[in-house]
């Protein structure tokens, strides 16, 4: 560690933006001149749209990624020879980890054996029953992705209630669903979320957006009788860390099933609670349950829980095509390869001792962040959610999506990423979240209490 710094006063705000601006380009410079590889990769003229392999991923700080070479545990190296301490983990996706063992060999072995043959191997059951016996829900089928199972979710919602509105809240994220890219406008009709690429229609026609926590919102937007589905994270993440009011989810629970709405909780990034997600830790009780990216330790896997009613309504129902053209599932939903692997995600690696361990880091960098906070005055706040912490440029937490929207401040947490960057921590581009990992070590959290606090000092300098 390096020596303790003196406090800052921040008791004026947020830094100066010419000050950010200088800060920045000095990183940005730092960070080009260390990065000649992945630099001359992305001034070339090659066949990817934009340079890399999703759009996306041109979103980090420094102007462009650096090349991964390897990953294992909690660490990546890129082609440049630099080693980070990853509290990104793949925006969850590798939340198990890099490359763990159990899920290596189970991978290894069935690519061997072969990966899709439109059939169920001996993995499926087992994965199924895990995630029965962790989340409570009856019946599983498994998908490529969140985004995969929430459209079939929907799907279900509508054709059980024969009703055609989705509600969801303003803000929240689950994947590329259209209907779920919407938000509540300020004079209360629901409109695409900025930024939507191409929505089919109207999401007014599709969908009621909501905030998170008005409960009186929500039961307004029920009472008409038309929602098939309310789709909800158990927590807000894709704004921060947004945690629901006292009571509100037994308020949630209570109206759906009053105006014969289906629930449906999207445990993507909420796994991060502990090993039954928040949906086991608050006891919530869905009728539907979505979770993706860890659940497979880092392979393409998705998965769609509901109740055994449900379950026995869609079997039983000559209408429902779950077979053919229904609009359910793909070839490649439920191939072999993505089942061996959560099998062996779910039962070696995603055990509560991993969370205990995760958590515990999680704890500490919480703490850190905490302590510089408080040691610089910062009108700042962090927040946890089990192993996921994230920090905001805010004093207070907000309650809802627009609220946290509100927020932003894009060029200070482009700064914070790249000045962590440069000095071999790298957290998750799209918000300022850090994840620990069972690899993930006390000293790791301690490295990013060092660099999280540097940055503050050069910043408010």
């Amino acid at each position: 560690m390096t020596a303790p710094t003196a406090p800052v006063n921040a008791d004026a705000g947020f830094p100066d933006p010419e000050h950010i601006a200088a800060v920045l380009d000095r990183e940005l410079k730092r960070f080009v001149a260390e990065h000649p590889v992945a630099a001359g990769h992305h001034d070339a003229d090659d066949a990817m749209l934009g340079g890399v392999p999703m759009p996306w991923m041109r979103r980090w700080a420094g102007g462009f990624p650096v090349i991964a070479a390897h990953a294992e545990g909690a660490r990546i190296t890129d082609t440049d020879g630099h080693q980070y301490v990853d509290f990104c983990l793949g925006d969850t996706g590798a939340m198990t980890g890099h490359a763990p063992a159990p899920v290596v060999a189970a991978a290894s072995a069935r690519l061997a054996a072969g990966t899709t043959m439109m059939l169920p191997t001996d993995d499926a059951a087992v994965a199924a029953a895990s995630l029965r016996d962790r989340f409570g829900l009856d019946r599983w089928m498994f998908t490529l992705s969140a985004t995969d199972a929430n459209r079939a979710a929907i799907r279900f919602a509508r054709h059980l209630t024969r009703r055609d509105k989705i509600l969801c809240f303003s803000y929240s994220y689950h994947g590329a669903v259209d209907e779920t890219l919407a938000v509540r406008a300020a004079h209360g009709r629901t409109v695409a979320r900025e930024g939507n690429v191409g929505a089919p229609v109207d999401l007014d026609v599709t969908t009621r957006a909501v905030e998170f926590n008005d409960l009186a919102a929500l039961e307004e937007a029920l009472a008409h009788g038309d929602v098939a589905l309310v789709i909800a994270e158990p927590a807000m993440t894709n704004m921060g860390i947004i945690l629901p009011d006292g009571g509100y989810h037994a308020e949630l629970r209570r109206l759906t099933r009053e105006h014969g709405t289906l629930l449906l909780i999207d445990e993507t990034h909420t796994f991060s609670v502990g090993p039954a997600g928040a949906t086991g830790a608050w006891g919530l009780e869905p009728d539907m349950f979505t979770i993706g990216k860890a659940i497979a330790g880092g392979v393409p896997a998705g998965a769609l829980g509901v109740t055994r009613r449900i379950a026995d309504e869609l079997l039983d129902d000559p209408e429902a095509d779950l077979e053919d053209v229904g609009g359910i599932g793909g070839t490649l939903a439920g191939n072999a390869l993505s089942l061996a692997a959560m099998r062996a995600a779910l039962t070696e690696v995603l055990t509560p001792a991993a969370f205990a361990h995760a958590t515990a880091v999680a704890d500490r960098l919480l703490a850190g962040m905490n302590a510089v906070i408080a040691k610089h005055r910062l009108r700042w706040h962090a927040l946890q959610l089990g192993c996921r912490v994230e920090y905001r440029f805010v004093a207070d937490p907000p309650r809802d999506g627009t609220a946290s929207y509100a927020t932003l401040n894009a060029e200070l947490e482009r700064v914070m990423h790249l000045h962590a960057l440069n000095r071999g921590v790298l957290i998750t581009p799209f918000h300022n979240m850090l994840l620990a990992c069972p690899a993930t070590t006390m000293a790791d959290a301690d490295l990013h209490t060092e660099v999280f606090e540097a940055a503050v000092v050069d910043l408010f300098a």
